[in-house]
């Protein structure tokens, strides 16, 4: 039978099958060729299950071919990877201007990741019943770089309720990653764009502003207007799998347009002359704030070290 793997546990997955859910394990040495992972199968993927009629337990004999997946490091030193999900649709990073603060390297080094793994990205800003003059300030001019970079943007409030339809507008259908530090709101989030789920949600700590975990693991939830919700823990590290840094450029879809114009084919776009991308942002065409990041990423082999932490 195909089903697809709505939670993992470590050894066990929770497969939803039609009608049913059951819990499986993998058939003896299962492994995937080509990546080296801590764990073969992810949420999100789409298996096939052997079950037997005495017992309400499966055997996944099989994983379909993905469209995509995302991972991160399973240790700072090690090569070996962790699947967090797989074939995603939409992956939606939950940020705040405030509780906890935002800091756009972390929205930037996000983005680059689902460029990478060819997922659709978007930026949801919660707490928008929090902000004040300044934040609304802050917020109007993110969302502009965001939006001009292609990427769409939601300002919405998990408390209030406000501007959630357009967020359920854009995720009906498809499977969504949410995404995003602890503390952003993220498991209110979901619960109120599905009421049913009642996830266990967390306060911000009044010492440090900074949020406490509420999600210890990945896991699919059925939207009941259709698609699912990918609610994933507060993730402190992404890692690329055989990731140049010439390539970093290119995840940057405004740089993209404007780094074929560069004198040079190799131009870095950060000591080259006649470079198409910093004339842009001399004559103010491309954020500072975004050039920053890629310079940051760049020099520091920031991606192939530790993708992105954060105090």
């Amino acid at each position: 039978m195909e089903g697809i793997v709505i939670k993992s546990t470590g050894s066990w997955f929770t497969v939803q099958l039609e009608g049913k859910k059951i819990d499986c394990k993998i058939k003896g040495k299962f492994r995937l060729k080509g990546i080296k992972t801590t764990n073969p199968v992810a949420v999100g993927d789409r298996v096939i299950v052997e079950t037997s009629d005495s017992q309400n337990i499966g055997i996944i004999k099989e994983i379909l071919p993905r469209h995509n997946h995302i991972i991160r490091k399973s240790t700072k030193l090690s090569k070996i990877s962790h699947i967090i999900a797989a074939n995603i649709d939409l992956a939606l990073l939950v940020v705040t201007i405030k509780y906890p603060r935002i800091k756009t390297g972390f929205i930037d080094r996000f983005l680059i990741i689902a460029e990478a793994y060819h997922i659709t990205a978007a930026i949801v800003f919660n707490k928008i019943d929090l902000y004040q003059k300044k934040d609304f300030e802050r917020l109007k001019e993110l969302t502009a770089i965001y939006e001009n970079a292609g990427y769409k943007t939601f300002s919405v409030s998990a408390l209030t309720g406000d501007n959630i339809n357009s967020l359920i507008s854009e995720i009906k259908g498809k499977v969504n990653l949410f995404s995003g530090i602890s503390g952003v709101g993220k498991s209110a989030l979901v619960n109120t764009i599905e009421p049913g789920l009642k996830l266990k949600t967390g306060n911000i700590s009044d010492y440090n502003k900074k949020g406490k975990h509420t999600t210890t693991f990945p896991e699919m939830h059925s939207l009941h207007f259709g698609g699912y919700i990918i609610d994933t823990p507060g993730i402190k590290e992404f890692g690329l799998v055989e990731f140049r840094k010439e390539e970093i450029a290119e995840r940057f879809p405004e740089m993209r347009k404007l780094m074929h114009d560069c004198k040079f084919n190799n131009c870095t776009h950060i000591h080259e002359p006649d470079c198409a991308v910093k004339d842009a942002i001399e004559k103010g065409e491309f954020p500072v704030s975004r050039y920053e990041s890629y310079r940051r990423i760049y020099q520091d082999d920031y991606l192939e070290k530790e993708l992105w932490e954060w105090e």
